[in-house]
This record gives C-alpha cells, structure tokens and sequence, in this order.
C-alpha cells in the first residue's frame, strides 16, 4: 500500500497587516498547486482525499481536473483550529505563537492563549478520524505495541491532500511514533510538497517505511516555500 501526503500550496495569511481564517492559496500557491497536480496526475490512485478547508481544496483542484475526479473530502483532515483571529493584527498572532514556543515542552498541549483547539485535542480527533477512515479501507492498526497494520488490500494507492499538522499526525499514526504537540515541525515539510509511505510486509502483517519526506522537485527553485 502506497500513501501519498500532499500539504496545500502557499496560503495568502495576512491581506493587508490583517490575518485571514480559512485562506484561500497566493498567487504562487495555485501555481503551486497546478504544478502538484501535474506532477501526480499520471498516478494510479485508488482514493484521493481532501481536508475541509480552502487551500486544501484548491491545491487539490487541479489533480483532480486531470484525473477527472469529483472532490471527496474528509473532515477529519482539517488543520487544527485556531482562534478566531479574522481581521486582527497580523502581530497578534505572531505574538501569541512566540508565547505558545517559549513555554515548556509539556505546557504546549494546552495550546495558544485565546481560544482555538489545543493540540492534545487536534491530535485525538485526527488519530481517531484515521483510524475509522483506514478501517473503511480495510486497513487496521495491530493489536500490540510494534507498529503493524492488517491490510485487505495491500495494493491500493492513496493521496491525501492536507496540511502540516494533519500530514504530521498521519505520519507519526502510520509509524508507530507517540504524537507531540509540536507535529509541524518534526516533520517539515514545504508547500505543495509530497511525502510518501510504502508498506511492507513483515511476517503477519504489514508495516510502513517512510520513502520520501517533502518532495518539492517539481517546482522551480524561486518557487519553493514553508
């Protein structure tokens, strides 16, 4: 089984010193995103997933025009959930992540001041809603500590096209690695990059090795962003 983890292309944050919830992608983020596309679309996935938000969507948008998909999107695949920092200062939210990094390492599941989703929770809900995805693809974590998988079809292909904290977490769920709450920056990964696992097959069951971190080979070097 092949999974293919694609992060949006480079969303427009701030617009006018303001902040922007659920942005929609740059200029250069839908270039970005066609370029993405056009690298992956002569690729044979069985499902191609989508998280709920916007730039997400619109990365998504062009793999699927030329694959001739409709848009199947997964909630669960949602970033975490900031607070509701619409039209605030940019130096706001700037401020109140250089608070969140400053604190000590365990003080961090509790998240940014002001509201929005703590980390312990984001993880939960996207571990959770992994796993009862996975199940519907016949796919379910061993009943033991090593990180094995039942696989029902060990052949199918799929691409998720989501973000760096939900891309993260699938990636710790998949090998085995006990979440953190700071999942964005364990695995770094560039806009509109690729990231892809393979399974193998040890013994009863299956396991999965990393086999490429944040691809970004398809885009021209003036084009490469975090």
């Amino acid at each position: 089984m092949e999974i293919v983890l694609i992060r949006h292309g480079q969303p427009e944050w701030v617009r006018d010193g303001r902040n922007v919830v659920d942005p929609p992608l740059t200029t250069l983020g839908l270039m970005q995103a066609q370029r993405v596309g056009e690298e992956l679309h002569a690729e044979g996935f069985d499902h191609v997933v989508v998280s709920p938000l916007r730039r997400a969507r619109q990365t998504a948008a062009p793999l699927l025009g030329l694959q001739r998909r409709r848009e199947v999107v997964e909630p669960f695949l949602e970033e975490i959930r900031e607070p509701d920092w619409h039209g605030s200062p940019a130096e706001m939210m700037e401020a109140a992540y250089a608070e969140e990094r400053s604190r000590p390492a365990a003080e961090r599941w509790t998240g940014v001041r002001g509201g929005g989703e703590p980390p312990s929770e984001f993880v939960e809900r996207v571990r959770s809603g992994a796993a009862d995805f996975f199940s519907r693809l016949g796919m379910r974590r061993a009943e033991h500590d090593l990180p094995m998988w039942h696989l029902e079809q060990p052949d199918l292909k799929l691409a998720v096209v989501a973000h760096a904290g939900t891309n993260g977490v699938l990636l710790c769920q998949l090998l085995g690695l006990q979440p953190v709450p700071w999942e964005w920056d364990r695995f770094v990964t560039q806009h509109a990059s690729v990231t892809r696992l393979q399974s193998m097959q040890l013994g009863d069951g299956h396991t999965f090795s990393l086999r490429r971190l944040s691809d970004v080979e398809h885009l021209p070097r003036d084009a490469r962003t975090m």
